[in-house]
């Protein structure tokens, strides 16, 4: 069958006269057509949608083991919780009530003169808040020798309540400042005092 017998039978009007192969080959034809077109149409679509949700599931394995890592280490979290709750209340114990603020700073003065230092000027100031706590700054002035400060600054440190010792300024002791007949070696210390209140609630 040559190509003008082909082309003749692939006419419309004559396709149902045309030889079992030609009716085959138009079928196959068709037929790859209608699955291209499919492919084309939906099957391009489809590879879209389930690529997006590939990503999807990437990012949802990777939140889910950042998630787990977190659970994993969840016991742990609690526990250092638990340990800075514990240390934040025995910083707070150390802190006095209001109460006990007056037996504090009679602290402050008592180990000043059992540290053999001249108390020359022992001013407590108002006191400041801030946040869940206040501060109590207190204005000192004293003189003695080297090791006398040094024993004083120790034995602060050493109190049950915190206190802490700034704008600390050492110079010589004035020439008029005479303390069992003799000034020599002797300095004078000015330094700002603060210990600390915790507040209630209602303080905020």
């Amino acid at each position: 069958m040559n190509f003008e017998e082909i082309q003749y039978h692939l006419e419309p009007d004559n396709v149902g006269n045309a030889p079992m192969s030609i009716k085959f080959g138009v079928f196959v034809t068709i037929f790859v057509i209608i699955i291209g077109a499919g492919i084309y149409f939906d099957t391009l679509n489809q590879l879209q949608v389930l690529e997006t949700h590939e990503k999807k599931e990437i990012e949802l394995k990777n939140e889910f083991k950042v998630k787990a890592g977190q659970a994993a280490k969840l016991e742990l979290y609690k526990e250092q919780l638990a340990e800075m709750r514990a240390s934040f209340g025995a910083l707070l114990r150390q802190l006095p009530e209001k109460t006990d603020v007056e037996s504090l700073l009679v602290d402050v003065s008592q180990t000043g003169l059992a540290s053999g230092l001249e108390m020359k000027k022992f001013k407590p100031s108002a006191e400041e808040k801030k946040g869940f706590y206040a501060e109590l700054p207190i204005g000192l002035e004293v003189s003695g020798s080297y090791h006398q400060l040094a024993t004083f600054i120790s034995g602060i440190a050493a109190l049950p309540r915190i206190v802490t010792i700034s704008e600390m300024k050492l110079e010589p002791a004035s020439k008029d400042a005479k303390v069992e007949g003799n000034s020599s070696g002797r300095l004078k210390m000015t330094a700002i005092a603060k210990t600390y209140r915790y507040l209630q609630e209602d303080d905020q």
